[in-house]
């Protein structure tokens, strides 16, 4: 299934211009890449989410700008930490009968013998880039954990031969790992770190101006 998402070229790159984009249910967005211009776009956010919903977050969707469609996927994208509302996009115009490099989410699924042992799944790796064409870009990585006991496991040099996607992280990088629970020291110990950290007083940068 392909969405189709109608885009109209943006001229105001000033805060307040942007603020009032927002305000009428539009996102800023820009487009670049294959035969498209660096271009600023504007978007409804209502169209967007509906396309993502559709072909998820790694999807083809075509957008139309000026009578011109183009093939994207969203490269990058910004929200609202406490709302969620998208406050920009970068859509990535590709080619479809070539390869790109995407990041894809690895999902853990089953239930492991180190978990109904009491252990804990940690992922030091949520995150995978992947090497794919655009009509094999998956929403997930998907990898079965339910043999996995504590202490145990799985690099990418594990599951690399039979991904069915070249993945570009290296070998030795941990996607998942069995530990053993912690005890009642170790979580106290935890906390204790949480709160000095906690307590540290919060250093203010300048933000930049948002083109």
């Amino acid at each position: 299934m392909t969405i189709t998402i109608e885009a109209q070229k943006r001229e105001g790159k000033a805060k307040s211009a942007l603020t009032e984009l927002r305000a009428t249910g539009y996102v800023p967005a820009v487009l670049y890449g294959y035969k498209a211009e660096n271009v600023s776009l504007a978007v409804k956010e209502r169209d967007v989410l509906k396309a993502v919903n559709e072909v998820g977050r790694n999807g083809v969707i075509h957008i139309t700008v000026d009578g011109e469609t183009y093939n994207v996927v969203m490269h990058d994208y910004e929200q609202e930490v406490l709302r969620d509302n998208l406050v920009h996009i970068d859509f990535l115009s590709i080619n479809m009968t070539e390869e790109l490099e995407v990041d894809v989410i690895v999902n853990p699924t089953g239930t492991s013998v180190g978990e109904k042992d009491g252990g804990i799944v940690e992922q030091p790796v949520r995150e995978i880039t992947i090497k794919v064409k655009p009509t094999d870009i998956p929403e997930s990585f998907d990898i079965d954990v339910s043999a996995l006991e504590i202490g145990d496991s799985l690099t990418v040099a594990d599951v690399r031969k039979d991904a069915p996607f070249e993945i570009l992280n290296d070998d030795e990088e941990a996607l998942i790992v069995i530990s053993a629970p912690r005890s009642e020291a170790d979580l106290e110990a935890l906390d204790e770190a949480t709160e000095d950290a906690s307590a540290e007083p919060e250093v203010i940068g300048e933000k930049a101006d948002e083109e």
